[in-house]
């Protein structure tokens, strides 16, 4: 399931000293919460940098991110990737005809990164409504918003200037979580086990079906709703999945509607 684009250039716009202060691989604290950076390779610079965006964080910016789609599901070369997608065992694809080197052209892979920058993130609904607020302390309680923190803040340098400076809520720490083998897919990346990944965003969660017809989620869909995503929380979200599943079902539906509100 393709991640959500929404606010990804606020996302990039926190400064990383915020997000590796909340970084705590070795548990210090002992509170069952491990976050951990990935750090991973800048096409664009040429060195290690920290990994913020796809279900592992393994890709750090967003100039990356987008080029990286260009090159890897369409197999369209960029000035970030000039080299086609092709293996030494596919040789059928190295021959193929391609449009040009690079084929896209500069001004349409700017306009492409620009817009993915700059995908605003939806109004959230119902926040004042009295079922969505208990939702929101529950959510609190049991310990969700350790991973999904609720609250960042944007570097005022940031290159755009109507992302920089913000206070943002996105419900996320970018950090690698160890979710159990329940979700493990056994493929390790960059710093990234195969059990870790990244915390996802929550803003817009209770529009996807709106958007994009469906509430399939987690990182291959099998939840068929958030109720279910939660559900299949384990590793350090063992003890948050379990307090949800021992709340009383007018409790689990408030802390559902909040995640939906968002």
């Amino acid at each position: 399931v393709a991640p959500q684009m929404v606010g990804m250039g606020l996302l990039e716009a926190v400064p990383e000293s915020e997000i590796t202060a909340n970084a705590d691989p070795d548990d210090a604290d002992g509170d069952g919460i491990s976050g951990k950076a990935n750090y991973v390779w800048d096409q664009l610079h040429g060195t290690t940098a920290l990994g913020r965006f796809g279900w592992k964080a393994n890709v750090p910016l967003i100039d990356q991110q987008v080029a990286g789609a260009f090159v890897g599901d369409i197999g369209v070369t960029s000035s970030i990737f000039p080299e086609e997608n092709c293996a030494a065992a596919q040789p059928d694809c190295q021959a193929a005809p391609n449009g040009g080197s690079p084929e896209v052209e500069e001004p349409l892979l700017q306009a492409v990164i620009f817009y993915s920058k700059t995908l605003a993130v939806p109004a959230r609904r119902d926040f004042e409504d009295a079922t969505v607020l208990q939702g929101k302390t529950f959510f609190n309680e049991i310990g969700c918003a350790r991973c999904h923190l609720p609250k960042m803040t944007t570097d005022p340098a940031y290159a755009i200037p109507q992302l920089a400076g913000q206070t943002i809520r996105p419900f996320t720490d970018l950090l690698l979580h160890d979710m159990g083998d329940g979700l493990a897919d056994g493929r390790p990346d960059f710093l990234a086990s195969g059990n870790e990944w990244r915390t996802p965003p929550l803003w817009g969660i209770g529009l996807i079906e709106k958007v994009n017809g469906h509430t399939n989620l987690l990182h291959d869909g099998r939840a068929r709703n958030a109720e279910e995503a939660v559900l299949w929380h384990g590793g350090e979200g063992e003890a948050a999945k379990e307090a949800f599943r021992g709340l009383p079902q007018e409790d689990r539906d408030a802390l559902i509607r909040y995640l939906n509100s968002l």
